[in-house]
Formats: C-alpha cells, sequence, structure tokens
C-alpha cells in the first residue's frame, strides 16, 4: 500500500507487481492477498513452494529461520527475475534489523544486519527496504488508526524462535535503558555496518 501511495506523487514513474511466495502450509492464505491487492490495483503473482515440505518435513529443522529464509530469497529472486523486475522491495522494519543485529553478534560473532539498499551482481536486481528506518509499534499504530485488515501469520516458528528471543530482549533492556534503541540503530550507522548511513 505503501508503495503504491508513493506511485501516484514520486517524480520518476515506477511500476508495482506483488509476489508471494507460498510456502506450502495449508492454511496460507493467497486469496486474502490477491483480494488486497486488487483492491489497490496492485497485479499479483502467487509462486507455490514445497520450503514447507523442504524444511519441515524433510529436512526437520531446530532452527529453520536461516534455511526458510534463504529458499524463500531464492525463490522471489528468480520470480523477480522472469517477471523482468530490476527491483525487490521487502517490508523488513527497524525492529527486524535490530533483532538481525543482535542474532549475529550473538550467535555468529559478527557485526552485520540487513542492508537498506543492496545490489545483487549475479541476478542484476536491487533489494531496497522501505520501512528499515520505522519500528514495527509505528507499522502497527498506522494499520489499527486506518483500519488495515493484515494476513495472520502463518509460520509455526512464530513466537518460539531466536529472532522472538531478541525482540524479548529489547524489551527487557528498554524497561531499564529507554534509549537503548536508539543507541543500537546510532551505533549500527556510525559504523556504516552493510550499508547504514547517519
Amino acid at each position: 500500500m505503501g508503495l503504491k501511495a508513493l506511485q501516484r506523487f514520486y517524480p520518476k514513474q515506477f511500476e508495482i507487481m506483488a509476489v508471494s511466495v507460498n510456502p506450502g502450509f495449508d492454511y496460507f492464505d493467497s486469496n486474502f492477498l490477491k483480494r488486497r491487492c486488487d483492491e489497490i490495483g496492485v497485479p499479483f503473482v502467487e509462486e507455490i513452494s514445497y520450503i514447507k515440505e523442504i524444511v519441515f518435513d524433510i529436512r526437520k529443522e531446530q532452527n529453520p529461520c536461516s534455511l526458510c529464509a534463504n529458499l524463500r530469497r531464492g525463490i522471489l529472486n528468480s520470480v523477480a527475475i522472469k517477471q523482468g523486475c530490476n527491483k525487490i522491495a521487502l517490508g523488513h522494519n527497524q525492529d527486524d534489523s535490530l533483532e538481525t543485529f543482535l542474532l549475529n553478534f550473538l550467535y555468529a560473532g559478527k557485526l552485520s544486519t540487513f542492508a537498506p539498499i543492496s545490489y545483487m551482481d549475479r541476478s542484476k536486481i536491487t533489494l531496497i527496504r522501505p520501512f528499515i528506518d520505522t519500528p514495527e509499534k509505528e507499522i502497527k499504530k498506522f494499520v489499527k488508526r486506518n483500519h488495515i485488515e493484515v494476513m495472520q501469520k502463518v509460520c509455526p516458528m512464530d513466537g518460539v524462535s531466536k529472532r522472538e528471543d531478541m525482540k524479548n530482549m529489547i524489551l527487557d533492556l528498554e524497561k531499564n535503558l529507554p534509549n537503548v534503541r536508539a543507541n543500537m540503530v546510532g551505533a549500527i550507522k556510525r559504523a556504516n555496518i552493510n550499508g547504514w548511513k547517519q
């Protein structure tokens, strides 16, 4: 919806299409997504995948998030190339970037998080994250204030993943350190991690 609204007044013309990677869960509601896209006049493309089968049934991953994300990203890139797109816009917000920063720092020993903009040489596609500076709570407020219906989460790991642990850690830190979120964002930008800039 945000990009569709931007399209009306942005000085450079651009086209939008919505691509959904259906992971193969029985309760994944593609009709909801198609209906929402029809309402705002955005073409909708659905790509059926076997992610659920690969990640949960065959591999039986204990920590499936990384593999699932990699599979989805590969499928999304393939669809974008097939459809002639030169950019992919992802919905990661500020909370996602901070959680990823902590996951990489605590579990992999590296200072890294999502890049706001990145160019993929092999596919010749630019990845953009328009909401990277927006806290999740601000997005939720906007959705509630404007009575926007959203699709229910479908991931069976929702609420029980390492990412959820990082979310709770940030919430706990904020109780005693009210500026911790701003400090983390500032540190990422000052260090220019993955293209983040002041």
